[in-house]
């Protein structure tokens, strides 16, 4: 059908559950899952799944990634984050 034909097994971004990639449903940090070409994609078992919201989130990734998500410790990120926040939003082209 789609895909690759790999079956591998991925974790779950949200709780850290191993599964295979088949039970998982896929998430797109960028918002454009049907462009596949040079991606790596990250994995929510169906439970996170349905649990997370599923509205437009625009400009949270960029703002999560610029505040270190995942690379520095949790009160950093917080207190990048939250200077984000603060700042007034940038126009759009």
């Amino acid at each position: 059908m789609f895909g690759d034909g790999d079956d591998g097994r991925v974790t779950c971004i949200a709780c850290g559950t191993e599964l295979p990639r088949s039970a998982a449903r896929e998430y797109d940090k960028a918002g454009d899952r049907w462009e596949r070409e040079e991606k790596t994609f990250e994995y929510f078992c169906k439970p996170c799944d349905r649990d997370r919201c599923h509205q437009p989130r625009r400009g949270l990734e960029d703002a999560l990634v610029a505040s270190g998500a995942g690379e520095c410790d949790r009160s950093e990120f917080l207190a990048r984050l939250s200077e984000q926040w603060e700042q007034p939003p940038r126009e759009e082209p």
